[in-house]
C-alpha cells in the first residue's frame, strides 16, 4: 500500500482508477493554491461531489482510523489540503471552520511570501511573521498538518520549532542532490526530522533532475540518499503529480491574480510549459513501481513499508489526532 503526500490537478474518475491500480491507498489532493474564503469552499464542494460520485472508488479521510478503515474498504483515501493560506483570507477563525469543513493540510505560503512568512522565492525571507506564530498555534489545535513545500528555509526552521506537533514538507527533494530554489536544504530536513516531521520526496522533474528521472531505481536511490539526511522514519512519498493540467492551469498556479506578467514557478526558461514526467512514470499506475525500486536498491521489507505508507501514517495520527 502506498500513500502519495501529495498530487494536484483536475481529478476524475480516470484518475481515481489508476490510483487504485497503483494500490495507492491514499492521498493528499490541491484544493487550492491563491483560492479566497468563498472559492475554497466553492472547491471543497465540488470534492464532496466528486468523492460522491465516485464513491466505489474513493473516499475522504479526516483521521488515520478513516484511512485504515477506507484501504480494507478496497477504496483509496483522499485528503483535502491547500498550498497556500489564502483560504483563511487574514481570518484566525477561519483555521478552525476550515478543519471542521474537512481539510487537513494546509501550506503556510505558496510562491509568495504573504501575512504568515516567506517563500522559497523571495530574495529575502522575513521568517515566520507574528500572524503566521497565530496560525501555526491554530492549526496545531485545529488537528491540520502544516505543508513547508514552498516556504523560504527561515520561515521553515521558524515553523519547525514554533509548532508544537510535526509538521511536513509534502514535495520537495533535498537542495544538495538538486539545486533548486524549491528544494530544501540539509538544516531544514534536520530539524523537520529532529521534531518528528516527514519529507515526501517528488517525482517532479523540474526540482527532481533529469538523472534521478531516468528509472524509477534512479529515483529511488535519491530517496535513499534523502534517508541518510533524515533517517529511516522520516521519508515518504509525495510526488507532486498533477493530472489533466492546460496552460490556464499551469498560469493560475504560477502567476495567480498577482503579476501581470510571465513567471515560470520552478521552471527553466528553456522548458517553460509542463516538465516532462519522469520516464519511468508516464502513467499514474505507474507509482505503484515505487515499492519495488526501494526493495531493488537496498531497503529491506520493513524500510519499504515505512517509506511506503508507514511515515506518513504515524505523522497523520499525531497531527489529525485520530
Amino acid at each position: 500500500m502506498l500513500i502519495d503526500g501529495l498530487q494536484c490537478g483536475h481529478f476524475g474518475r480516470d484518475i481515481f482508477q489508476q490510483l487504485r491500480q497503483a494500490d495507492i491507498g491514499c492521498v493528499t489532493v490541491t484544493c487550492g493554491f491563491w483560492e479566497d474564503p468563498l472559492e475554497s469552499l466553492d472547491s471543497l464542494g465540488r470534492w464532496r461531489d466528486l468523492v460522491r460520485e465516485n464513491a466505489d472508488l474513493v473516499d475522504e479521510a479526516r483521521g488515520a482510523a478513516d484511512i485504515r478503515r477506507i484501504v480494507e474498504s478496497g477504496r483509496t483515501a483522499l485528503i483535502m489540503g491547500f498550498q497556500n493560506s489564502d483560504l483563511f483570507g487574514g481570518r484566525i477563525r477561519l483555521v478552525e471552520m476550515f478543519a471542521e469543513l474537512g481539510v487537513r493540510v494546509v501550506q503556510l505560503t505558496y510562491n509568495n511570501q504573504n501575512a504568515l512568512g516567506g517563500s522559497c522565492y523571495e530574495e529575502e525571507d522575513s521568517g515566520l511573521a507574528r500572524f503566521g506564530r497565530e496560525v501555526v498555534r491554530e492549526l496545531n489545535r485545529a488537528g491540520v498538518l502544516i505543508d513547508l513545500s514552498h516556504v523560504g528555509d527561515r520561515t521553515s526552521l521558524d515553523a519547525i520549532r514554533h509548532s508544537e506537533k510535526p509538521v511536513a514538507i509534502t514535495h520537495a527533494n533535498p537542495k544538495r542532490l538538486f539545486d533548486h530554489r524549491r528544494n530544501k536544504s540539509d538544516e531544514v530536513i534536520r530539524a523537520l526530522a529532529e521534531r518528528g516531521g516527514v519529507i515526501g520526496c517528488a517525482t517532479y522533474r523540474n526540482i527532481t533532475g533529469d538523472a534521478y528521472c531516468g528509472s524509477v531505481e534512479k529515483w529511488c536511490e535519491m530517496v535513499a540518499r534523502t534517508v541518510d539526511i533524515a533517517g529511516i522514519d522520516h521519508v515518504a512519498i509525495g510526488t507532486d503529480r498533477s493530472h489533466h493540467f492546460t496552460k490556464p492551469d499551469y498560469d493560475w498556479m504560477r502567476m495567480g491574480r498577482w503579476t501581470r506578467g510571465v513567471d515560470l514557478g520552478a521552471s527553466p526558461p528553456s522548458r517553460p510549459g509542463k516538465a516532462p514526467p519522469p520516464d519511468w512514470l508516464i502513467e499514474v499506475r505507474d507509482i505503484g513501481k515505487i515499492e519495488g525500486g526501494l526493495a531493488s536498491v537496498g531497503f529491506s521489507a520493513e524500510e519499504v513499508a515505512k517509506i511506503a505508507h508507514g511515515n506518513w501514517l504515524r505523522l497523520y495520527g499525531e497531527v489529525f489526532g485520530c
